[in-house]
């Protein structure tokens, strides 16, 4: 997992730039000349074209007018837009609020098979209870300064948790061990979260493995990452939700999968340090 989750973003910013330069070039035209066809700051045309500013869909088409190039606009601006859903800022995510959030995710759980799921920080959002999202919706939420509507955030998350019982679905879930002792709320919010994570193991559509703190590693711990069908992962980090729709590094997480997937416990040995975990509570 060499390459950064935000690569194929970058790839796609990059490409568009490189395009707008080609345009510019094949129409005989300056970079300033751009900027002062566009009516811009002459530097501006520059830094869109060396990637230190990416361009509006006003800016594309300014750029192509300038460039007697309209014909390129739309597919410029679909390339853009595709680039833009790469690396979306979770401050821009969670400018409506929560709850939105958690319902913009429905259609495509409605739609994946096979999700494999990593998480080296918090227990998973289908596998949180009511408490345990609410203790860390409103951590995330004061930290983003996102709007306050936690209550209908946490129902329509916990909603979620339907599709661990509907469909066709299958969920291959892992967790560091740590995560089990990372307190999100109180001792009693823990205490029943531990306790959910135990019945859920129980689920045939779930397949729960826990790497222990002692093992020894052959796969360093990463951020976390959900992928979905084989088809794109979703990699969170503090400052945004990363989206890899490039098939060599959807294979580099997979493969990462695979690897954590073998250092990890399941079953009677997963149960045991959930029931460690429980116990160390009182």
């Amino acid at each position: 997992m060499r390459t950064s989750p935000s690569s194929s973003a970058q790839q796609a910013r990059q490409g568009i730039a490189q395009r707008l330069r080609e345009i510019r070039l094949d129409a005989g035209m300056t970079a300033r000349a751009v900027a002062q066809a566009a009516g811009w700051h002459e530097s501006k045309a520059s830094k869109i074209e060396h990637g230190r500013t990416f361009p509006s869909e006003t800016d594309i088409r300014a750029w192509c007018a300038a460039c007697r190039a309209e014909d390129q606009v739309a597919e410029l601006i679909a390339a853009a837009r595709a680039a833009d859903l790469m690396y979306v800022e979770w401050k821009r995510l969670q400018s409506t609020g929560l709850r939105q959030l958690q319902l913009s995710k429905i259609k495509m759980y409605e739609q994946v098979r096979h999700f494999r799921v990593y998480c080296s920080n918090v227990v998973p959002g289908l596998f949180q209870t009511a408490a345990y999202a609410e203790a860390l919706l409103s951590s995330i939420a004061a930290f983003r300064d996102a709007p306050n509507d936690i209550a209908e955030a946490v129902t329509a998350r916990v909603a979620r948790a339907r599709f661990l019982h509907e469909g066709d679905h299958r969920f291959a879930v892992l967790v560091e061990e740590w995560v089990l002792r990372s307190r999100i709320g109180d001792a009693e919010v823990m205490a029943g979260q531990l306790g959910h994570l135990l019945a859920i193991m129980s689920l045939p559509s779930v397949s729960l493995g826990i790497i222990p703190q002692s093992v020894e590693r052959r796969m360093w711990p990463v951020e976390a990452f959900n992928v979905f069908d084989d088809a794109l992962v979703q990699v969170e980090l503090l400052a945004a939700e990363i989206n890899v729709s490039q098939q060599s590094e959807i294979e580099q997480y997979i493969k990462g999968f695979d690897h954590l997937s073998e250092m990890a416990v399941y079953g009677k040995a997963a149960r045991q340090l959930i029931a460690v975990a429980i116990a160390e509570l009182a």
